[in-house]
């Protein structure tokens, strides 16, 4: 065995996982099935403007120790979430503040505001909701919920509202203030340079092999290694043996505009029903750019069929049932470590992948020393 540990991806747990490793003086081997690295953090740059080719990752934590670990591989900007939305044209701030209250019905302070949505709260009459409807109108009202959630839910999930668990939607952020920052996180921004150079910095001087397939040559790869963490889908990694688990996938249509400014902010919801994709990413504004043109991105939702990348795990009560199985069988796997979005079938802000494949790390480093 040429190396202590295989890793099986080169995103953000797989990266972090393998600096941590390789840094208390282990052997790493990181193997990626596409073409680059960073996982579905990755940027690429076009026009001089840092694209996120798998949709908008802004990171956030309230966590120093992750937030000094990150700030060793890249210099963050201050960049702040303040998306807006647009439903059949009327804009909306979110989070849900005084903004889009005053928008939404011309109340200008918070009493108004906190009396209008207790009233609609009152009026449904909802004290044990049975569906993700009932849950979002028993905390924000059914204003709030029929322009800025119902649509813009249903089109994600593509499931009516009233077909999804409550459970989804444990809050929602409703600020009687006109605080436009949608994080409420200590730390927040944006990787100057992009999110492929802070991986690229992480990986730095680890071997890393792309386009290889773990799954394909799977023997060969687990004979090359003392140990293996994988990052994949965990029921690939079974073959499927319980049937396969839901995961929700995106198509991206990303195109270069000649001009400056298409519109005004790096990220625009779309919580009308009719319209076809969920949001507009406008990418030169995460990092304030000022090139002369610039590249949107269009986001459809859609399922996860074969072919299509998995993003985001469907965590209804059916897909965790079924997730429990494999979980068993993962923990029972005699040298294969499972870890990340896939790996573990939840979904993961960044600062908890970090969290997790540190966590991970140091687990394997205090066995290793008693």
């Amino acid at each position: 065995m040429g190396y202590d540990y295989l890793v099986v991806g080169a995103g953000l747990f797989g990266a972090a996982f393998a600096r941590q490793m390789t840094d208390a003086g282990k052997k790493v081997l990181v193997i990626e099935k596409r073409n680059h690295i960073a996982g579905n953090v990755y940027t690429e740059e076009i026009e001089g403007i840092q694209v996120h080719r798998y949709g908008a990752h802004i990171f956030h934590t309230s966590d120093t120790e992750i937030w000094n670990y990150v700030n060793r591989f890249a210099e963050f900007n201050r960049y702040t979430n303040s998306p807006v939305a647009n439903y059949h044209g009327n804009l909306y701030s979110l989070p849900f503040n005084m903004y889009t209250f005053n928008r939404m019905w011309g109340v200008t302070s918070p009493e108004e505001a906190k009396t209008i949505i207790s009233h609609q709260r009152k009026e449904a009459g909802i004290t044990e909701p049975r569906n993700l409807e009932e849950q979002a109108i028993s905390l924000v009202g059914t204003d709030i919920y029929e322009i800025l959630i119902k649509g813009y839910t249903e089109k994600q999930w593509g499931r009516p509202c009233t077909e999804l668990p409550a459970f989804i939607i444990r809050r929602l952020p409703v600020r009687f203030t006109f605080d436009n920052n949608y994080f409420n996180d200590r730390y927040q921004g944006i990787p100057m340079g992009g999110y492929t150079k802070m991986v690229a910095n992480m990986l730095e001087g680890i071997e890393v092999r792309l386009e290889e397939d773990y799954l394909q040559n799977k023997q060969m790869w687990d004979a090359s290694a003392q140990k293996v963490v994988y990052t994949g889908p965990v029921d690939a990694y079974f073959h499927n043996c319980f049937g396969p688990l839901s995961y929700r996938s995106i198509r991206f249509e990303t195109e270069v505009l000649d001009t400056p400014n298409f519109q005004g902010n790096a990220v625009f919801n779309y919580t009308d029903r009719e319209t076809p994709y969920t949001r507009i990413i406008e990418h030169k504004w995460f990092e304030f750019g000022t090139q002369p043109q610039t590249v949107i991105s269009r986001e459809y939702s859609l399922e996860a069929c074969p072919g299509a990348e998995p993003y985001y795990p469907v965590n209804d009560e059916t897909n965790n049932t079924l997730y429990q199985k494999y979980r068993e069988l993962a923990l029972k796997e005699p040298k294969t470590l499972f870890g990340g979005r896939l790996g573990e079938y939840r979904y993961y802000d960044m600062d908890k992948v970090l969290h997790s494949a540190l966590e991970l790390a140091k687990k394997e480093i205090t066995a290793e020393e008693t």
